[in-house]
């Protein structure tokens, strides 16, 4: 059997070499991966070496590219597709999560006698991507840079020599292969660059130092638009950033760790508005493979203490006046990918000071638990405390207030004393506690007054009311401002999802403009928008296990479970399916607080009648549910004999500041969108907690609506 299965694979591989052979001479893109090289003929592929390519099989999958993979079926009629492929995404989602434990790779390293140090958040060894171990051994212990970094959280790896990086499975395969040089310099990160490769090289030489402009006006407005004011030209040119005079654009540089070749680049716009200026960003490759840390060409191997900051314009400032090593995160407050934490590793302190607000605030707070909390400081953000570019610019003393940094590591109790500073901050931002505001559900906004972390929001509507396609455009509206959104979609397929919320997104069916779907696709690719896998019955320890995953790779923000009774059936703790329930409230209740992440939750409620509305009490289960929940939505679904019906949503329970109400929904079908009106102004009812339930009498002075106002909603158009 085992002799049929290797015959059986070494057709394919003949097959699969004939196919590259044939379209070698064509783009790599075209071509579309159908499915994997079994792992015991990984030996035998990379043997095998295209004559027209150069490449071997292996180092073609070993590097994602697109390959049509064949099997015993022959060549393809018809060629490839037509639309290519691109190469420069992110890898798919999709692809099955292996969990390690730092305990596993350290048992792993001894068994194997790799010697290895133990780091803040990543386990160092020599790398075998640049020669044997044993010629590395010497300049590997005494801290040549050239190591192999393997994160104690998810086994990812990162040979900062060669570039060479992949998971877990991937370093283990490489060991006990010993395929030394399987992954070679042109890896992820080059291969990314490749494609625009020549975008980035005009660029660059188009762009020229600033202070080399030939016109001085035009020099001195640059200047005032970035605020470079007090940012030398020497402060500049070490840190290597032009101009492009026809962007009008700032040009930052993304060189490799050696500063040998050029990588990528960010260009930054800067627009006067009313009330300030207003910067836009675009970065060449695409912000989802754009991982540069700016200014880490000019870090020693000696410095033990560096600044991070998430504008490079204020890691210029934080040089200019300081002096001190600093970098610059390549996606701001929105995310810190853990292929950079190898590159930190060195720094014994580290400064977290990425802005003045609270969004920044909690951001710091989250990539120093990322970081080790142990050797981390936040500069916490204040009147007195800008940011370094404002610092600057106002005069203030960057050094002073460097060392008022807080240690980002606390202990389990405190005292009033230790939260004053945050309880003032909270009184002095009250908008901005009050979280991120909707931008299509305005009525939404005057009930929970905005989106929160370390939330959870339990959902709730009658069967065939639209719970999912409201909930896609209530998580997609957030996802467009910036939270970093996780889908758990257990009932629709993601690819129906990402449909749904595409159309969303676009505000139009686009099948009837298939024209447009790559312009919309490629900036809908652009957000930070990531789905799970699981399809049906499910444990709720498999999922939060990939929420914590998802949480510490992507920074997640906000993530929706579609729904609750899916993760029921396989939960073997009791035949009570009631406590059962109880149990996977609770697990996501303690993940959104321990993870400071917001959970949508999903869930059915109890067969009704249907003339009778929904309540706080209608939702399947105990009342654990609606406990344990800071908010309760209800969406609404009143079928009319005469027509569709009318549908809208109540905020029965709000433990931000205790703000109830309904607010009618309409749907409009081409494009799946329940986005309020301009008119919902006028159509809020606040109402009080007694006044959802309709068995009790309503309150005098809360007014319940009156005849009229009932009439005058039963006159809404219906969707």
């Amino acid at each position: 059997m085992f002799r049929a299965r290797c015959l059986a694979h070494s057709e394919c591989l003949m097959n699969a070499s004939r196919l590259c052979d044939r379209w070698s001479a064509r783009s790599a893109e075209e071509l579309q991966v159908v499915s994997p090289l079994p792992l015991f003929l990984r030996s035998q592929a990379e043997m095998w070496t295209f004559p027209q390519s150069g490449h071997s099989l292996w180092a073609l999958l070993t590097l994602r590219w697109p390959i049509m993979w064949m099997g015993c079926r022959g060549l393809p009629r018809g060629g490839p597709p037509r639309r290519p492929y691109r190469k420069e995404v992110l890898p798919a989602p999709e692809a099955p999560v292996v969990l390690v434990t730092a305990a596993e790779i350290r048992q792993y390293l001894r068994a194997r006698g790799i010697p290895f140090q133990d780091g803040h958040s990543c386990l160092r060894t020599p790398s075998p991507f640049l020669g044997p171990q044993g010629e590395k051994a010497e300049s590997w212990t005494e801290g040549s840079p050239h190591s192999l970094f393997i994160d104690k959280t998810t086994g990812h790896f990162l040979c900062t020599g060669s570039l060479a990086e992949g998971n877990w499975e991937d370093f283990q395969a490489s060991v006990e292969g010993g395929a030394v040089g399987t992954w070679s310099s042109e890896g992820k990160g080059s291969e990314t660059v490749g494609s625009q490769s020549n975008d980035v090289l005009r660029i660059w030489d188009r762009a020229v130092p600033l202070a080399e402009l030939p016109d001085q006006e035009e020099m001195q407005v640059a200047r005032t638009m970035f605020s470079l004011a007090k940012v030398s030209d020497a402060t500049l040119k070490l840190f290597n950033v032009r101009y492009l005079r026809a962007a009008r654009s700032l040009v930052f540089p993304w060189f490799s760790p050696g500063g040998l070749s050029l990588r990528g680049l960010k260009l930054l716009k800067a627009e006067g508005q009313r009330d300030g200026v207003c910067y836009e960003e675009t970065t060449l490759p695409r912000p989802s493979a754009y991982h540069n840390l700016f200014g880490l060409p000019l870090i020693n191997l000696r410095d033990v203490e560096v600044v991070l900051t998430s504008r490079e314009l204020d890691s210029l400032a934080l040089y200019q006046a300081t002096g001190l090593p600093t970098l610059a995160l390549p996606r701001g407050i929105a995310c810190l990918p853990p292929t950079l934490l190898p590159y930190l590793e060195q720094f014994r302190r580290i400064v977290l000071w990425l802005g003045n607000d609270l969004r920044a605030w909690e951001a710091a707070k989250l990539f120093a638990r990322k970081l080790n909390p142990k050797r981390c400081s936040l500069v916490r953000p204040g009147d007195q405390h800008p940011r370094p570019l404002e610092a600057l610019t106002q005069g203030l003393n960057l050094q002073r207030i460097l060392r008022s940094a807080l240690p980002a590591g606390h202990k389990s109790i405190v005292s009033f004393r230790q939260l004053r500073e945050e309880v003032l901050g909270e009184l002095s931002n009250v908008e901005q506690v009050a979280g991120l505001r909707w931008g299509r559900f305005p009525d939404l906004n005057r009930l929970l007054k905005g989106h929160r972390k370390g939330e959870l929001t339990v959902f709730t509507g009658p069967t065939g009311s639209g719970k999912t396609t409201f909930i896609s455009e209530y998580a997609l509206d957030l996802c467009t401002q910036g939270v970093n959104t996780l889908w758990g979609s257990f009932e629709i397929s993601n690819v129906r999802l990402a449909r749904i919320m595409l159309t969303q997104f676009a505000m139009a069916r686009l099948e009837e403009r298939l024209e447009d779907y790559d312009e919309w696709a490629d900036r809908f690719e652009d957000l930070a928008l990531y789905f799970m896998t699981f399809h049906g019955q499910q444990s709720v320890r498999t999922v939060v296990d990939t929420m914590q995953h998802a949480v510490y790779v992507y920074d997640i923000c906000h993530v929706i479970i579609d729904n609750l009774q899916f993760m029921m059936g396989q939960e073997q703790l009791s035949a009570d399916r009631i406590a059962a329930q109880d149990y996977i409230v609770g697990a996501f209740r303690k993940f959104a607080t321990d993870n400071n992440c917001h959970v949508t939750l999903v869930i059915h409620p109890r067969k009704e009648d249907g003339d009778k509305e929904l309540q706080t009490a209608s939702i399947f289960g105990s009342a654990k549910a609606s406990q344990e929940a800071d908010n309760v939505l209800i969406l609404q679904d009143k079928k009319l004999a005469t027509g569709p019906g009318k549908r809208y949503l109540q905020v029965a329970k709000n433990r931000f500041d205790g703000d109830v109400g309904v607010f009618p929904l309409e749907f409009n079908k081409n494009s799946l969108t329940f986005s309020s009106s301009t008119k919902s102004k006028a159509r809020l009812k606040k109402v009080k907690d007694n006044e959802l339930d309709p068995q009790k009498p309503p309150s005098r002075k809360g007014g319940g609506a009156s005849g009229k106002q009932k009439d005058k909603e039963a006159q809404t158009p219906p969707p």
